[in-house]
């Protein structure tokens, strides 16, 4: 076992894969070890930002705060991304020859192992908790086995620690390499700083491969390598983090792969220039990931004059619950829907949600629009914010009630040159197209709803009703006079709120969730700066009310994106399936990554109005639909579990057992108390009925456990299903181990219990001759660990998996009476 840790500094959680980091392993106080805590304290808890704490050695200041002269300044900050691995190896056994995944050194003790590295030359040393080798002008260093492993059915994996510069030379480079038997013979990978840094993927005969594949090097995805073979292919493979590869060669596995006894080679050399050298670790070495997150502080802390640094993070969860109060669903969707595959801006958002009294609309872009004021022709009329704006987002909207057509007020504004600039904001300068969507809802016919154009009056482009209340498109680029397109939409002068898209970039518009009529003569607009609402040019003055009006400038086609904000703003998404809504509300907070377990997704309420967090929002969900959400350990993103992940365990798919002798540890303890009893519930969704579930057994056996629950649920049959469900649960909770502690290190499923995490299910067999049972079952809600040298200890906080069994029909274990004769909800 290692222990490795790495910082991403300068990095964004948000924006995972571009965060370069940074071994800092070797800084560990290895006697305190990294200690970490995850997931919730019981099945009925809520699970907790997962936090981890280590103590760093900070004697050459690197670590230190605003420290100039550290190699990672000006990056030492808290939120730095930071992640933790155990790592594990397959054991050598037996005599040569050995499989070459049996090859495994983390370099700790400052020797070379001449067991593993009997020909290394050149200088190659260890240090540092590295293979150290020498880059030197016109000689070569290596680190080299004896011919004495097999790369057939196997493979060989290391992490590059450091690689070299170019230092004045005319080649460098560095090479790991499977060799055969035959010099020049060979397989693998080389590094050369020149170019810029290029990775060789080779397979050579007489040192040369004329079919290389070339790659540019990056220093976020090629840092782990691996060569592999299997089932007649070898695989040339590239990691970020050594648990997730890509296959960027394959060959048909040579004749001397499957036939000979190789040897490993870590070698370099250069050509003329500066001496420096390159570094390898954990070769052999599979990372286990028990921790992403980000860093709460970094103290400096002196004892006389040794300096240290105690960090501590929190996962995912803390950037989730210091995110602002969310905003209805139309809003959020307006402001973070960015369609894949094209490249959009979000250039002026007006949500028209000011309050009663206000003068002007406001832009919630973030891009630096001006505000939209109020421009009075001739005398008379009225705006006023606050009416009751789209029901589904619980927002405001503003009214306009003028004197006549051309009598009254209407709102315009300047909005500004980098609105202007987002017409041409693309990377390769290609002229975007404004996606304009906006809410209207009036009664009268003939009025222009918007007019937008440049200062110079060439492109102008006018969203308007004609007489019979259809939409029309005013346009032109020539500064000529206006053309107006008539659309296909009906009347939407009757009354009701209507959502109209209109993309300028396919020409089409959609009324209401569709597209109505096929692509429009319509002029390419661009440069516009300009904005009237409610009119137009000082006339067609709106009588009526608008409400979120959005433009986006984009290389669609688009429309369909974003005509789906219909549905956001007349039912908040109502009826989509819970695991949905989770990615949904991720999408919100700048999340793309939520991993989805299980099948049972039911449909539940609208989103509703704004005003909660996000993750509130989520925890919502997760409480209607008796889930679990969490911060995932290995990665940036989301777990969301059905309940149908616990339903029946299966012995065969355990995550381990272990002898309770194995555990070595104390402080085993069964426990049977009412902690978790519940039984009677009253439970409601929102617009639906209150109704209420009991036991009645358990009512006279024990009185009265009460809960009250609230549901987004689509039906009131499904919220008396999750009452009945907590009832038959907790009625009459059976006594259950709480938590069990275990020292993995030295358990002969060490591995396997590193696969443990929430929800995973274990036995303990051979339990004392106390307890109830000789063997239980149970299911882990979260589990607190401390990481030393040569020891790892997981102190399990579980519940009993049989409180999630199910009914099966006929099945003996399911089908038992009263026991697990439970309907599955």
């Amino acid at each position: 076992m290692a222990l490795l840790m790495e910082m991403g500094w300068g990095g964004l959680v948000q924006y995972p894969w571009s965060i370069t980091w940074t071994d800092v392993s070797s800084r560990l106080d290895m006697v305190q070890g990294v200690s970490i805590t995850r997931g919730a304290q019981d099945e009925l808890s809520d699970v907790q930002p997962a936090s981890m704490s280590a103590r760093l050695d900070n004697q050459d200041g690197a670590l230190t705060p605003g420290n100039p002269n550290s190699p990672y300044w000006p990056f030492v900050r808290r939120n730095t991304p930071v992640r933790v691995a155990v790592t594990t190896t397959t054991a050598r056994t037996g005599a040569a020859p050995w499989s070459l995944a049996q090859l495994a050194d983390d370099f700790d003790d400052d020797r070379i192992d001449t067991g593993l590295w009997p020909n290394s030359y050149g200088g190659a040393v260890e240090t540092g908790g590295r293979a150290r080798i020498p880059v030197i002008p016109g000689g070569f260093a290596a680190y080299q086995t004896a011919r004495s492993w097999l790369l057939a059915g196997s493979q060989l994996s290391l992490k590059i620690a450091t690689l070299p510069g170019v230092s004045g030379s005319s080649a460098a480079s560095v090479s790991v390499m499977v060799n055969s038997t035959t010099a020049g013979t060979r397989c693998g990978f080389t590094y050369s700083p020149l170019g810029g840094g290029t990775l060789r993927l080779v397979s050579e005969t007489g040192y040369f491969d004329g079919s290389a594949t070339v790659l540019t090097y990056s220093a976020i995805d090629h840092v782990w390598l691996r060569i592999r073979e299997s089932a007649g292919t070898l695989r040339w493979e590239t990691s970020g983090d050594g648990t997730t590869w890509t296959t960027q060669r394959t060959l048909a596995t040579p004749a001397w792969v499957t036939s000979q006894q190789v040897a490993v080679e870590m070698v370099a050399n250069r050509t003329g220039g500066a001496a420096d050298f390159c570094e390898f670790d954990l070769v052999g070495h599979r990372p286990r990931w028990r921790f992403h997150g980000t860093l709460n502080d970094l103290p400096v802390s002196w004892n006389g004059l040794v300096s240290t640094v105690t960090v501590t993070a929190t996962d995912l969860f803390k950037r989730l619950n210091r995110l602002p109060a969310l905003k209805s669903c139309l809003a959020e969707e307006i402001m973070s829907s960015v369609p894949v595959g094209y490249y959009r801006l979000l250039s002026a958002y007006f949500p028209m949600a000011e309050e009663t009294g206000a003068t002007a609309a406001g832009d919630l872009s973030g891009r630096g629009a001006g505000a939209i004021a109020q421009t009075q022709v001739g005398a008379g009329g009225t705006i006023e914010f606050g009416a009751a704006g789209l029901p589904a987002t619980g927002d405001t909207c503003v009214t306009f009630t003028p004197a006549s057509a051309s009598a009254g007020r209407y709102l315009t504004g300047d909005l500004g040159a980098l609105f202007q600039s987002d017409s041409n904001a693309t990377p390769e300068h290609t002229v975007l197209s404004p996606m304009i969507e906006v809410w209207i809802k009036t009664s009268t016919a003939g009025r222009a709803i918007l007019g937008l154009y440049e200062p110079g009056l060439d492109h102008r482009l006018v969203l308007a009703l004609n007489g019979s209340g259809v939409l029309t498109v005013e346009h032109t680029e020539d500064g000529g006079s206006l053309t107006t397109v008539t659309t296909a939409s009906a009347n939407l002068a009757d009354g009701a709120w209507h959502h109209i898209v209109h993309d300028n970039a396919a020409k089409t518009i959609w009324v209401d969730g569709v597209q109505i009529g096929g692509s429009l003569a319509i002029s390419t607009q661009g440069n516009a700066r300009i904005l009237h609402v409610g009119g137009y040019g000082g006339g067609r003055l709106w009588s009526g009310q608008i409400a979120h009006l959005a433009i986006h400038h984009a290389n669609g086609p688009l429309g369909a994106v974003y005509a789906d904000h219909y549905t956001a703003g007349t039912t908040g998404y109502a009826g989509e399936t819970a695991a949905l809504r989770i990615a949904r509300l991720a999408r919100y907070a700048g999340l793309t990554s939520v991993t989805v377990w299980g099948f049972t997704h039911d449909p539940v309420a609208s989103q509703g109005e704004g005003g909660t967090g996000v993750l509130p929002r989520m925890r919502e969900v997760e409480a209607t639909e008796s889930a679990r959400l969490f911060a995932e350990r290995d990665y940036f993103g989301l777990a969301y579990q059905s309940r149908d992940i616990r339903y029946n365990p299966s012995p065969s798919l355990e995550t381990f057992t272990s002898a309770y002798a194995d555990l070595e540890t104390g402080g085993v303890e069964l426990a049977d108390d009412d902690q978790k009893l519940c039984n009677a519930v009253e439970a409601s969704r929102p617009g639906g009925a209150t109704q209420r579930a009991t036991a009645s057994a358990s009512v006279l056996a024990f009185g009265l456990y009460e809960q009250q629950l609230t549901l987004l649920k689509m039906s009131d049959n499904s919220v008396l299903d999750a009452a009945y469900w907590q009832v038959s649960r907790y009625a009459n909770p059976q006594p259950e181990l709480r938590e069990a502690t275990i020292e993995a290190y030295t358990h002969p499923r060490y591995s396997d219990i590193l696969d443990a995490d929430i929800s995973s299910y274990f036995s303990i067999n051979d339990l004392p001759v106390q307890a109830p049972a000789s063997s239980m079952r149970v299911t882990i809600e979260g589990y607190s660990e401390t990481i030393r040298e040569a020891s790892h200890v997981l102190a399990f906080r579980t519940s009993t998996s049989a409180r999630d069994s199910v009914w099966v029909l006929d099945d003996p274990t399911y089908s038992v009476l009263d026991y697990t004769t439970r309907l599955g909800y």
